[in-house]
């Protein structure tokens, strides 16, 4: 069970007010108690905030629940990791121990920055590492939202994305977003997050470094209650980020990890599982939240999913679903 801080929630009552509604049916139906919304020494099922969100934007009416959202965000909903990225001596390091604490936050999400070869640019990518949750556009964009102003203020108000990148359809007329995000947002893409230039990392930060050491010896102490030792969902995540290269086999996860691939087999069946199982799980996923939420043409589902015909992809999604795509797809709206 994934869980996730409840100020993943803050905000969220006087939002859901605001627009009209009562939040404290939502928060019932969801499985949430009523004073865990908003509260850093609480926790809640990640599944359970998803469902949240998501019935909020429905019952309120608002497609843009989630950007609205995170505008009652800011960074002290990560508590102690704050502290981490606002003593940090550059906006780099200040990310990267957000990166390597975040579990501390909520073990469901990772949030991976990588330099784009070639480019002066990073791209910073957003994923849930949660299987099987239901339809979630209101929770990634809340998310890519939340990381943007998380930024803003660290880097500084003068902060702007070259790109946002959502997987899924506009949810609202494309100009909102871009008034939004102050800057070209991409839909249908094989990953949630934004793009944004190496040389922001860089910038210095008012870093206070005794602090900063102080308080990552403090998140060090604690992370060990918290990434349990399973390497079945690190495996999943690599399969996601990887699947669109079309280049993926056990030895290539396996050299990720720093493990041997005789090591990492042997670990996977201790959970229960294979990487083969592993894979045809995280493509299935990955087929119906595309077929679910987007138009995208078969052919180029084909593709991110890693197959190298449309005809592969025919196939699995008679053995997943019973039925071709299309007839899937249909069925799901």
């Amino acid at each position: 069970m994934s869980l996730i801080r409840g100020t993943s929630l803050q905000g969220y009552s006087e939002l859901v007010t605001a627009l009209g509604a009562d939040p404290g049916p939502l928060l019932a139906a969801a499985g949430i108690a009523a004073e865990a919304a908003g509260h850093h020494d609480r926790f809640v099922r990640y599944r359970s905030v998803v469902t949240a969100v998501e019935a909020a934007a429905v019952t309120t009416g608002a497609p843009d629940f989630g950007r609205l959202l995170a505008l009652r965000q800011g960074l002290d909903i990560l508590g102690p990791l704050a502290a981490a990225a606002r003593t940090a001596p550059t906006t780099g390091q200040a990310f990267r121990a957000v990166h390597r604490y975040l579990a501390l936050y909520s073990p469901a999400i990772v949030v991976p920055i990588d330099r784009i070869p070639g480019t002066g640019h990073v791209r910073l990518r957003f994923e849930i590492a949660v299987p099987g949750l239901p339809a979630h556009r209101q929770i990634t964009e809340l998310s890519v939202a939340a990381t943007v102003r998380a930024f803003r203020m660290v880097i500084g108000p003068d902060f702007v994305p070259l790109s946002v990148h959502l997987p899924h359809d506009a949810l609202a007329p494309e100009a909102e977003y871009r008034s939004y995000f102050t800057c070209p947002v991409r839909f249908a893409e094989p990953y949630a997050g934004f793009l944004l230039r190496a040389d922001d990392l860089a910038r210095p930060l008012r870093s206070d470094s005794a602090v900063h050491e102080v308080v990552q010896q403090y998140l060090t102490s604690l992370t060990g209650d918290f990434t349990g030792g399973r390497v079945s969902g690190p495996v999943r995540t690599l399969v996601r980020r990887l699947l669109p290269a079309g280049s993926l086999d056990r030895d290539l996860i396996a050299g990720h990890l720093c493990l041997h691939p005789r090591t990492l087999q042997r670990r996977l069946a201790a959970e229960g599982t294979t990487f083969a199982a592993l894979v045809d799980d995280v493509r299935r996923e990955e087929a119906e939240r595309w077929l679910r939420d987007t138009d995208m043409p078969m052919g180029r589902l084909a593709g991110l999913l890693g197959y190298s015909e449309q005809s592969v992809l025919t196939r699995s999604c008679h053995r997943w679903f019973g039925v071709s795509g299309t007839l899937h797809r249909q069925a799901r709206r």
